[in-house]
Order: C-alpha cells, then sequence, then structure tokens
C-alpha cells in the first residue's frame, strides 16, 4: 500500500483530532503530503484553538513526513478555496480529500435553537459542498480523485436528539450518489464512511465499557481503503470497534394498482404486499426508477 499513495497530496478537515488525526498520520507514514486542516474549536464549534492541528504537523514533520497546516474554515468558501490555491503551489496536486470536520450541538427538536442547528448543518453539510467543490476540477483536470465524506448512523437510521446533525449526515448521501455518477469519467469516486468511534465528540454518549473497542484507529483503515486507488465509489462504509459492514438502500418489488382502485384504503389493504423485501432492487439512478415504474405499469 506504500507506493499506491506514496506522494499523493491529500487535503483531511478536523485533523487536529480524534478520527482526523489518526487519518493524517496514518496517511502521512504512507508517503502522503498531508493538509492538516482544523480551526481548533471546542465539540459544539465554539472558540479556537491553533495548538491541536499544529502538533499534528509537528508529529508528520518528527516521522519525516510533509505537512501543512491550514485553519480554513470549511464553512467559509472564500477561506477554503484560499487553502485549495496553496495547497496547489505548494504540492501542484490533490488527490485525496476527506471531509471529516464535524460538531455537536445535541437537542430534542422541540427545545432545538435553530441558530445552534443550521451552524450544525453548516459545518458537516456546507463544509463538505464547500471543500469537495474547491478540489472538484482540480481532480478533473488531474483525471484522479478520492473523496471521503464522513456520515454517522444517525444520519442513516436516525438518533433521539440529533436532528441537526441527522439531517447533515444524510444529505451527505445524496451528494455521494449524485458526484459518483459526475466523476465517473474523470476517476474521481466518492464513498461515505459512517464512522462510530470514541473521540471527543461521543466521549460523553458511551459507556465506559465500550470505549476501549470504539477507538479512532479501528476506523482509519477503511478511511484509507475509500480513499486508495483501488477504491470502490458509491459505497456506504460502516465501521465501528473492529466491525466493517456495508450499507444499502434497496427498493422492493411494489404493486400495480390500477388506476379506478388508485385508493388510500386500497393502499393500505396491499401495504403488506408493497413492504415485501425479498425481492430487491438495488437503483443506480433516479431515473432508473421511473423506467422501471413505467416498464411494471406497462405490463398490466
Amino acid at each position: 500500500m506504500q507506493n499506491q499513495f506514496q506522494d499523493q497530496v491529500a487535503i483531511v478537515t478536523g485533523a487536529a483530532n480524534g478520527l482526523g488525526k489518526s487519518y493524517a498520520l496514518a496517511l502521512a507514514k504512507l508517503g502522503v503530503h498531508v493538509v492538516v486542516n482544523d480551526v481548533g474549536g471546542a465539540r459544539d464549534g465554539s472558540g479556537q484553538d491553533q495548538s491541536a492541528a499544529a502538533k499534528v504537523v509537528e508529529e508528520i514533520q518528527a516521522q519525516g513526513g510533509r505537512a501543512l497546516l491550514s485553519y480554513a474554515d470549511i464553512t467559509d468558501y472564500t477561506a477554503v478555496t484560499q487553502m485549495v490555491d496553496d495547497v496547489m503551489q505548494r504540492f501542484g496536486r490533490i488527490d485525496i480529500l476527506i471531509n471529516n470536520a464535524g460538531i455537536l450541538r445535541d437537542s430534542t427538536f422541540s427545545k432545538a435553537n435553530l441558530d445552534d442547528f443550521w451552524h450544525v448543518v453548516d459545518v458537516h453539510l456546507k463544509g463538505s459542498v464547500h471543500c469537495t467543490k474547491a478540489v472538484w476540477d482540480v481532480m478533473k483536470a488531474q483525471n484522479y480523485g478520492r473523496i471521503v465524506l464522513t456520515s454517522s448512523a444517525s444520519g442513516l437510521y436516525g438518533n433521539f436528539g440529533q436532528t441537526n446533525y441527522a439531517v447533515a449526515k444524510s444529505a451527505l448521501l445524496g451528494l455521494m450518489n449524485v458526484l459518483d455518477a459526475e466523476g465517473k469519467k474523470y476517476n474521481i469516486k466518492v464513498n461515505l464512511l459512517a464512522p462510530t468511534a470514541h473521540t471527543r465528540m461521543t466521549d460523553e454518549l458511551l459507556p465506559e465499557a465500550a470505549k476501549p473497542l470504539l477507538s479512532p484507529e479501528a476506523i482509519t483503515p477503511a478511511t484509507l481503503f475509500l480513499a486508495g486507488p483501488d477504491a470502490p465509489s458509491k459505497t456506504i462504509l460502516a465501521v465501528g470497534a473492529g466491525v466493517y459492514a456495508r450499507s444499502y438502500i434497496f427498493e422492493t418489488e411494489g404493486v400495480f394498482i390500477p388506476k379506478e382502485q388508485r385508493t388510500p384504503e386500497i393502499i393500505a389493504q396491499h401495504f403488506e404486499q408493497i413492504s415485501a423485501s425479498e425481492k430487491r432492487h438495488y437503483l443506480n439512478s433516479a431515473s432508473e426508477q421511473t423506467v422501471r415504474f413505467v416498464e411494471k405499469a406497462m405490463q398490466h
């Protein structure tokens, strides 16, 4: 794997602590020039402390690696494009983008402060869009790119008290699906990581007995796989405690109901059959669903 990554360039957001730090150090050991991006805020996104990111850069350099420090605020597109310009000036290319930065401001929806709500969405979703947009044309021009978006089980399945976080994390699924289609001919692969790990973001949420199992280092091999030359694309990879699983979205076969019977009552009568999942369809695009439905209707 060393030779596959040698002299590639990676931007890792939220790289001062936890998962991002683990990714940055692992990539550097593989010969990747790493951009360590972090504003140094607290778990809720407040404040700034530049020392943590600087220490990661120092650690990489002490091991003989190359690293560039970035304090760019990913919610500010101008700051992100300046970061990318600096990276291009320094290294001349960008092979990998790992969108890892995030914050938590948990609250039940009824008690949610909307300023907090949208700030969480801004960091996770807008930040990922900004960074991806800023590197997209670079990757197209060099005909190579690997982009890892960070989702969560909260975004895929829901979690009490995390509407803001879940909204942002689930939106990244749609981003991956479309960018996979648009990046194919440019050898840009886009994947979605859904990690669960013990970091400062999750410290208060996890039982003590689980924390030793949920190390950030258990996530890193999956991230390297998704960021590597032989990565798949349009993949949701769920990871935690040394367990690696793939999540899918599928559609049931469905039931055709004649026009004169299309009432809520008839749908209710057929709902068990509509929900039956023995026959599953894994769709590659929205248009594929349209074609499937039309073809099924034309059989009647």
